[in-house]
């Protein structure tokens, strides 16, 4: 099994793209109006218009409506991006696992956690995980 994506169903595709790529850094590819990804070497963030929903399953899915999953993002400087953003839940933040966290919401509610690691243990970890991601990113 492979973990490709999370997907976030939105009733304004193009508000959330904008406001990731803006928050990211990273573009969006278009499949559709209804339909966007933003991939970086480690997941891929897709964004669905709610005329996606009835192809799965009518009724399954609404927008701006989370209230327990946290998007996250392992950044270089979680201070400098804290300058860059509005709507924070917590502002930069050292963790007892070793990270320094910055929580926010995105236009529709979502959280999202910005995070660097900080302490010798978060460092090597993430410094791991990088290591094992593909340099290459798809087009």
């Amino acid at each position: 099994m492979d973990f490709v994506s999370v997907r976030i169903i939105t009733s304004d595709v193009t508000r959330l793209v904008e406001f990731y790529e803006r928050a990211t850094g990273a573009r969006a590819t278009w499949a559709t109006a209804d339909f966007a990804e933003l991939r970086t070497p480690g997941a891929t963030l897709a964004i669905a218009s709610t005329r996606t929903v009835p192809l799965f399953a009518p009724g399954s899915a609404r927008p701006a409506d989370n209230h327990s999953v946290i998007t996250e993002f392992l950044v270089d400087d979680v201070d400098r991006v804290h300058q860059n953003l509005t709507d924070f839940v917590t502002e930069p933040t050292t963790m007892p696992w070793g990270n320094r966290s910055l929580l926010f919401r995105d236009p529709d509610g979502n959280l999202v956690n910005f995070f660097t690691p900080i302490t010798p243990a978060a460092i090597e970890k993430f410094a791991r995980r990088r290591q094992a991601q593909p340099l290459t990113r798809e087009p």
